[in-house]
């Protein structure tokens, strides 16, 4: 009979420990958005500068870039355009920023689309 507690109290601890970890990771589980604000220079070269900005936001760790043409404003002034990029962490998004595959693309942006204003969002 002892064994029988024994082995039902251990399930028991088992249980909480686990719950328990898995609240803590869910509590670091943060979302971290890229949100990117431009304008439009040249309408005929947006969608090659989407293609080719999308492949190397892949390779960098984004997740569904969300390209728009449509913003609208709730409150003050709405952007031209919004990008919106998931990624797993601030640092992957910096690493991004700050990688050579997107700065080798700056020429070809700079012909579609002027770069108004880029931030990094984190929350839960």
């Amino acid at each position: 009979m002892k064994t029988r507690y024994t082995v039902a109290l251990s399930m028991i601890a088992g249980a909480a420990l686990g719950a328990t970890a898995i609240q803590g990771l869910h509590a670091q589980a943060k979302k971290v958005y890229l949100i990117s604000e431009s304008e439009v220079v040249d309408r005929n070269a947006v969608e090659s500068w989407n293609k080719q900005i999308r492949e190397v936001v892949q390779k960098s760790g984004g997740i569904n870039p969300v390209f728009s043409d449509r913003v609208v404003a709730v409150l003050g002034t709405a952007p031209q355009r919004a990008v919106v990029t998931e990624y797993p962490s601030v640092e992957k998004a910096q690493a991004f920023l700050n990688s050579a595959e997107r700065k080798a693309t700056v020429p070809s942006r700079e012909k579609a689309i002027k770069l108004v204003r880029q931030y990094i969002i984190e929350g839960n």
